[in-house]
């Protein structure tokens, strides 16, 4: 998509009698640009991607969210210690710990109009819990695992009763998951086979956020528009929002500095490093996505990945510094060459590997495979930018100890599906916890119970006790221990090798006030104004 199409397809971005330049749009219209958009409107429905979190952001309400620090540089980001009222107006912890109550906004209504009450909490997270894959093991993380556990008092007044101390409960419920449905209008378009109506929720929404859909188009764009009577936080400064799918980075930087478009993020890093000296037209925000990885993923299951020498021969075949230098151009924060055993419980820490071929050579040899291999190194599509010369540095480096691989290309409106199938013998993937805690990417990536995103279906018991040990940790001693345990072991292991943990970039024109860095690497409009 070139300028000219960018400007006239699509109904003129979504009706609006916009002229094309940033300076001729209303102060309270944005237009943004991104790679590609949500492959749904419901976070609970299978597969949906990161942007589909954004939507559920806007369009949904939680009962709590997370509020702000500004750090020493003037950056702003989300504060994971400090929770605020969204839906709920307040809470109290039961003298015994063991449950939290809420107490609803009596103004709250959904975009239809109908009241928010107590049910339709309890129905959405009963929802949450019920309907599996990622929802419901996200809800498990903070110990949220039954119906039973969430109570209607009155029709304002909602429980959450505990069935264990988790200190990561109360932040769970802040995050995009726990998000609250318009229940009525869900059952009517529910059916027997689909209780939780998640065939609907995909391409419709029953929420009561600061933002209504106005239109999807798959593939072309989402537009928001404000929901005026949201009460549950300050009104939007924001009254239109046009989020629109340019694929190519290169379009969707001419875009910004042409004045076409007010923001766009996921564009190669190399865009990134240029922009951020073009000072004088364009500002962009970096910061280092937290408990979060680029990794190589090496599927346990699939021989011979399933022998630990073969992984750490991979481990120390890989070119870190090109991936670094070519892939990321610098932005982001090496995770390998350091030095072991692990001392400390930072999270992520560099690994003890680095680039030693004659080592990779003699590992392979132990392994019983001194000739070599073929195998497959899939990739997602959806972030080319640097999956795809990662891959291919990759993919050379390996073919150096004899592993030939062949590269996979799968398209980002899928890639998701794909991972949960578990059924790939080598993946570059990134991944990053929403709680910024070891012991919740542990839990996530690497714990056996059929961890969500335990991509590499690695199996270990003696993990799996280190994780939660350290997740229901009674004093910081066990809690270090656990941590730098599970650590070591991870990294001696090596089902996933670290790379980099990458930067969350956003660029957008001088004008654009309020962005605001969040767990989730999606923009929060509602934070967003122009000067």
């Amino acid at each position: 998509m070139d300028r000219r199409d960018f400007l006239t397809s699509g109904a003129a971005l979504g009706a609006l009698p916009l002229a094309a330049h940033a300076q001729a749009r209303p102060k309270d219209v944005l237009i943004v640009a991104n790679e590609f958009g949500p492959n749904s409107l419901d976070i609970h429905t299978v597969g949906a991607n990161r942007p589909a979190y954004g939507v559920s952001w806007l369009v949904y309400d939680r009962l709590m969210t997370y509020g702000k620090r500004t750090l020493p540089d003037g950056r702003v980001s989300y504060d994971r210690n400090k929770l605020e009222p969204e839906l709920a107006e307040s809470w109290q912890m039961a003298p015994d710990g063991m449950s939290v109550t809420f107490k609803l906004r009596k103004n709250a209504k959904f975009h239809d109009g109908t009241p928010v009450t107590a049910k339709d909490v309890k129905w959405s997270f009963d929802r949450a819990v019920t309907v599996g894959g990622f929802p419901t093991f996200q809800m498990a993380a903070g110990s949220l695992e039954k119906p039973e556990q969430f109570e209607v008092v009155d029709d304002h007044t909602f429980r959450v009763k505990f069935i264990r101390k988790d200190k990561l409960t109360m932040a769970d419920l802040a995050v995009v998951v726990p998000c609250v449905f318009n229940s009525e209008l869900v059952k009517k378009n529910a059916t027997a086979a689909d209780p939780w109506g998640l065939a609907w929720t995909r391409n419709n929404t029953a929420g009561g956020g600061a933002y209504k859909v106005e239109a999807f188009r798959p593939g072309q764009e989402i537009v928001y528009v404000r929901y005026d009577e949201w009460k549950s936080g300050p009104l939007p400064k924001l009254r239109r929002v046009v989020q629109r799918d340019v694929p190519n980075a290169g379009n969707r930087r001419a875009l910004l500095l042409k004045g076409d478009i007010d923001m766009t993020y996921d564009m190669p890093p190399k865009d990134f490093a240029e922009l951020s000296e073009d000072t004088a037209r364009i500002k962009v925000s970096s910061m280092p996505i937290e408990n979060s990885m680029f990794y190589l993923g090496m599927n346990t299951t699939k021989p011979p990945f399933d022998n630990p020498k073969v992984r750490q021969a991979v481990a120390y075949a890989l070119p870190y510094d090109k991936i670094y230098d070519n892939a990321f151009y610098g932005r982001a924060a090496k995770l390998y060459g350091g030095s072991g055993p692990v001392k400390t419980i930072a999270w992520p820490q560099p690994t003890w590997y680095r680039t030693d071929i004659a080592k990779a050579k003699a590992l392979m040899a132990e392994a019983g495979v001194p000739n070599g291999f073929e195998t497959t190194l899939s990739f997602d599509l959806g972030g080319a930018t640097i999956g795809e010369p990662a891959a291919v540095l990759t993919q050379e480096a390996l073919a150096a100890i004899g592993i030939k691989a062949q590269i996979n290309k799968i398209p980002g409106a899928t890639w998701r599906a794909a991972l949960l199938k578990k059924d790939m013998p080598l993946i570059l993937n990134r991944f990053g916890g929403w709680l910024d805690y070891p012991e919740y990417f542990f839990f996530w990536c690497y714990h056996g119970q059929n961890a969500v995103f335990n991509t590499m279906s690695y199996q270990n018991p003696k993990l799996d006790k280190l994780i939660t040990n350290a997740r229901f940790a009674e004093n910081k001693a066990i809690y270090d221990s656990s941590v730098k345990e599970m650590i070591q072991l991870a990294y001696d292991e090596v089902p996933r090798v670290p790379i980099v943990q990458p930067s969350m970039d956003v660029a957008m024109q001088k004008d654009v006030m309020g962005y605001m860095y969040w767990f989730h690497l999606q923009p929060d409009y509602r934070n967003l104004y122009k000067a």
